[in-house]
């Protein structure tokens, strides 16, 4: 099934926002220090007293520069559409990608990430480091972030790349028959169960020249601090952009928040768990601005201003419950912001994963999202598609044209067959 119409119960103001709160948390998060998930052990008490793992403030700062840009790109495509997308994920999974780029294609990567002279060993760890900060960070509130590298067994991969991703983003690594219709089955099994259920699917086929696939899972399921009462939900109206309106559950809250207001805009943080390391911002383009408005100032610089203003107010809150699915491919988004090469087959240089000639055929994004009075649930996947530039030669092989034979000349770029013939005599 595609979604990418809607599947919401709700409007594009409103997911573009949430988007808005995912990224928030990321930035938030990186100033605190972790609580484990689970019940306190004499292992994880010990984990506890040893020092929380140093955030590099300029992955932190590079993530929330291309989120922001990349979200834009995306707006552009699906305008006056919901849209809801984990830049996390995309960024993770391109990092993975990062290490086997060389050359121009490192550099357009590097570009597009905003890594400004960022060293690989940099990145590396300082995404190691953040993943281990971000995981479960409250006894109420669950983050888990899980990679893996499916690769073509009749493919040969150069070891430091994957040790690297295994040392540095927990990679797991599985070699697969990718002939075998087995394979699409198993890598989607994983997407499975590592976003709880949610995201059933993100390989619907593989094709001969595929050779790899580099997956990021994120899983985020968050009890809000202050639960909404049902009691108080209430159907009422909720305007589309298009100017009409239809019914729609708002759950309704008063009490203390993190609240700041410009002429252009509301904004409101919503805390989950019992520390409140987490949060969802929704910030709300006040009348006459439209959400189109809105998102002409919605940039890293801006962002990274307003989330300093929150301050503590009364006041009373009405969001609306909603759920939805959404998937895009972002090779044109990708490509937009500066990375085309990687695409390009007679261009690309991913020499540090192979020998064989690659490229990156597809990134496939979904996520999933629903937030009610108890809290919010969100997955998101992204899967990177690396592909031959050339056809895969498994076995060598004899061919002796020694009888009748069939051939054709064609245009390889339309595909157009020009002429065709049946040889049983050649003279």
């Amino acid at each position: 099934m595609n979604y990418r119409g809607l599947r919401i119960m709700g409007g594009i103001g409103i997911t573009g926002l949430v988007l808005l709160g995912l990224m928030g948390c990321i930035q938030a998060v990186s100033q605190e220090q972790t609580t484990p998930f689970s019940q306190p052990t004499p292992q994880t008490e010990h984990l506890a007293m040893q020092k929380s793992p140093e955030i590099d403030p300029q992955l932190v700062a590079a993530n929330t520069q291309f989120g922001f840009k990349l979200f834009s790109e995306i707006l552009k495509q699906d305008r006056n559409k919901n849209i809801f997308v984990s830049p996390s994920s995309v960024a993770i999974a391109l990092a993975m990608t990062y290490n086997g780029a060389s050359g121009e294609t490192q550099k357009a990567m590097a570009k597009a990430l905003e890594l400004n002279g960022m060293s690989l060993q940099a990145l590396n760890q300082a995404n190691a480091n953040l993943k281990e900060l971000l995981q479960n960070p409250d006894p109420k509130v669950q983050l888990a972030i899980a990679n893996s590298i499916w690769a073509r067994q009749d493919v040969s991969f150069k070891p430091d790349f994957m040790q690297r991703n295994q040392t540095f983003y927990g990679a797991e690594i599985a070699n697969l028959n990718f002939n075998d219709p087995k394979s699409k089955s198993i890598i989607n099994g994983w997407v499975k169960d590592n976003t709880r259920g949610k995201i059933e699917e993100i390989i619907d086929s593989i094709n001969p020249r595929d050779v790899l696939f580099l997956i990021n899972a994120i899983y985020f399921k968050g009890d809000w601090t202050k639960p909404f009462d049902k009691k108080l939900t209430a159907e009422k109206p909720f305007y589309r952009p298009d100017g009409s309106s239809k019914q729609h559950p708002l759950m309704s809250q008063r009490g203390e928040f993190r609240y700041f207001e410009t002429d252009r805009f509301q904004a409101v943080s919503l805390p989950y768990g019992e520390g409140q390391r987490m949060s969802m911002d929704i910030l709300l383009p006040k009348k006459p601005y439209s959400a189109s408005d809105f998102y002409q100032d919605l940039t890293a610089e801006n962002w990274q201003q307003w989330v300093t203003r929150f301050r503590s107010r009364p006041g009373t809150v009405q969001i609306p419950r909603f759920k939805l699915e959404y998937d895009i491919e972002l090779k044109r988004t990708l490509s937009a912001l500066g990375m085309a090469v990687a695409f390009d087959g007679s261009r690309s240089d991913f020499s540090g994963i192979s020998s064989t000639p690659t490229r990156i055929n597809q990134v496939k994004h979904k996520t999933f999202v629903e937030v009610n009075e108890e809290g919010t649930e969100a997955a998101a996947v992204t899967s990177i598609g690396i592909r031959a530039t050339s056809a895969i030669v498994d076995e060598p092989f004899s061919m002796v044209v020694d009888r009748p034979f069939f051939c054709t000349i064609r245009d390889n770029r339309s595909g157009t067959v020009v002429f065709m013939g049946a040889i049983v005599d050649p003279q």
